[in-house]
């Protein structure tokens, strides 16, 4: 299956558009963590805990409802069985009692015909959610020294390795910086999220990489840059069929899968378009300008002896 027959685009020849517009995207995530700040949930600022059981089967979602209306909070809720609900609030000016209380005032207001139980209540301290930043960022800087060691050993330079990586960055902080700018909850699935972009997108450059490789013994007469062009034509069929596979179902999920994955499928989507757009604009593009900026650094050094 091929969406492009021969394809013959000249990518090179617009990298310039394509770094503006990365570099307007990347400034535009920065101002809005600087400013706005993210908008980080339970798992990363603490709150409160509750486990609460109905004697009747309860929907997720009417308890979804029933706190949506009643109260401006920001809550995740799971489902233990057909009869118990655990609604993580996050923390806010109230007491842990206050909070607790006025939870299950509204539930039975809302259940009136359902007899509710508080089976327990747990404060979840702040000192969790900095734990779970220091190990997220962990996870993040093993993840890119990881890349950079396979692709370096891979294709025998260490600059493929840190364009793969910047492109990486580039995907996972434009992805961040757009949640932060549609003020979307930062949770532990959102961290997740981040990290399969980041594996979705090395692996589609490292199919990108392998041909441009393949073509430099192939094409040895050729330019740099025309070899890049025509790599990028070559499995450009390719990635349009995964990268749309993954959006496709990202897609759905978004649209149907309700409100408690709805922000996992929202990053893979904005994160998959990224993740295509930066193989094809971003990680060839860096590789051609600096290889042509060690070329002309070379030639000159060559001219001046």
């Amino acid at each position: 299956m091929k969406f492009f027959k021969t394809p013959n685009i000249d990518f090179i020849s617009k990298r310039y558009w394509a770094f503006a517009f990365s570099i307007i995207l990347a400034v535009a995530g920065f101002a809005a963590i600087m400013i706005k700040g993210p908008n980080y949930g339970i798992d990363f600022t603490g709150g409160i805990l509750m486990q609460v059981s109905f004697d009747k089967e309860v929907q997720l979602d009417s308890v979804r409802a029933a706190l949506n209306d009643a109260k401006e909070l920001n809550f995740e809720l799971q489902s233990i069985g057909d009869k118990n609900v655990i609604i993580k609030i996050q923390k806010t000016e109230q007491t842990q009692e206050e909070l607790s209380n006025g939870i299950l005032s509204v539930l039975q207001t809302k259940f009136n015909d359902s007899k509710i139980t508080v089976d327990r209540t747990e404060y979840v301290g702040p000192s969790v959610g900095k734990h779970l930043v220091k190990q997220t960022m962990y996870a993040f800087i093993f993840v890119f020294l990881g890349i950079i060691v396979y692709v370096a050993f891979r294709f025998k330079s260490g600059l493929w390795g840190a364009c793969g990586v910047l492109a990486l960055v580039h995907d996972v902080f434009c992805t961040y910086g757009l949640l932060v700018i549609m003020d979307k909850e930062i949770n532990l699935t959102i961290v997740a999220a981040l990290l399969t972009i980041a594996g979705f997108s090395i692996n589609d450059t490292i199919v990108l990489y392998d041909r441009i490789r393949e073509n430099m013994r192939l094409l040895a007469k050729e330019n740099f840059g025309s070899i890049i062009n025509k790599s990028i034509n070559e499995v450009l069929s390719r990635t349009i069929i995964t990268s749309l596979t993954v959006f496709a179902v990202s897609m759905i999920l978004f649209i149907m899968g309700g409100e408690v994955i709805n922000g996992f499928a929202l990053s893979m989507v904005i994160g998959t378009t990224l993740g295509v757009y930066s193989s094809v604009f971003i990680c060839a593009p860096l590789t051609y300008e600096w290889e042509q900026r060690k070329r002309d650094r070379f030639k000159k050094a060559f001219k001046s002896k």
